[in-house]
């Protein structure tokens, strides 16, 4: 299996070199969210405490948002033959998709390291230890992974890949900004807050500010509730119950495609 998904993730990294405009949502999309929120709202929220504030919430949303960069690529595969091709090998059902999750991840790190640069450009420091700034990267990449598998899912099941697109925009919004991402869940009104509160983007957004040490800006209400308190437990919990699901989903769907 290991031999087999190593083969579909050269071969999706070759397709990147072949075609570099690949990299634009995983490279220059999140740079233009930064430059965005820090400066055209960073202005009202915050100035800098809030640019500190937002860089968690920032690397959170890039990777909920790089799942549309599986969905697309795995309903591309199964639309242009290359998944027929690859059933008539004798190799593991899991590796196709395991490469494709796989080879997109590696993209969404390159994509980490450049919102980090940006970060550092536009004044974002870490303040904790070098040890917590890992736990936190570790909780960024887990839930990358979980993100990327929800992907495969969605690419697996939709029938064409204009759906698979729309599909994966349709989740990805409301999941993102129905969140402390970029705001504090506790400003908002009714029934919206217990969901953003509980909203896995932002326990894993809360867990890295308290890891990266960075605070909410003064006028912002402080994160409180179970989930705040709890913010790296239950972000690490509800990454590997999202696997869980997601992955033998995955192989459902993948052999009802082979019907």
């Amino acid at each position: 299996m290991f031999a087999d998904t190593a083969v579909i993730i050269e071969r999706n990294l070759l397709t990147v070199r072949r075609i570099p405009t690949l990299l634009i949502s995983a490279t220059i999309q999140p740079l233009m969210f930064v430059f965005l929120f820090a400066y055209v709202f960073g202005a009202t929220f915050g100035g800098g405490s809030y640019r500190e504030f937002l860089m968690a919430g920032i690397f959170t949303q890039t990777v909920v948002f790089n799942a549309a960069i599986t969905t697309v690529g795995l309903a591309n595969d199964m639309s242009d033959g290359i998944i027929d091709r690859l059933r008539s090998l004798p190799m593991s059902r899991l590796a196709v998709i395991a490469g494709r999750v796989s080879s997109d991840m590696l993209l969404g790190v390159l994509g980490l390291a450049v919102m980090v640069a940006c970060g550092l450009a536009i004044g974002w420091r870490v303040r904790g230890s070098a040890l917590d700034a890992a736990i936190a990267f570790g909780i960024i990449v887990l839930f990358a992974l979980a993100m990327a598998w929800v992907g495969a899912v969605t690419g697996l099941a939709a029938p064409n890949v204009n759906v698979a697109q729309s599909i994966g925009f349709l989740w990805m919004f409301p999941v993102t900004f129905l969140s402390s991402a970029f705001i504090s869940a506790q400003s908002l009104p009714g029934f919206l807050r217990p969901i953003a509160e509980w909203n896995p983007v932002t326990a894993v957004a809360t867990a890295c500010r308290q890891k990266f040490g960075n605070p909410s800006p003064p006028d912002f209400p402080a994160p409180s509730g179970w989930v705040a308190e709890h913010a790296v437990g239950y972000s690490i919990g509800t990454s590997l119950a999202i696997l869980a699901v997601c992955i033998p989903l995955s192989l459902i769907l993948y052999r009802r495609s082979t019907n």
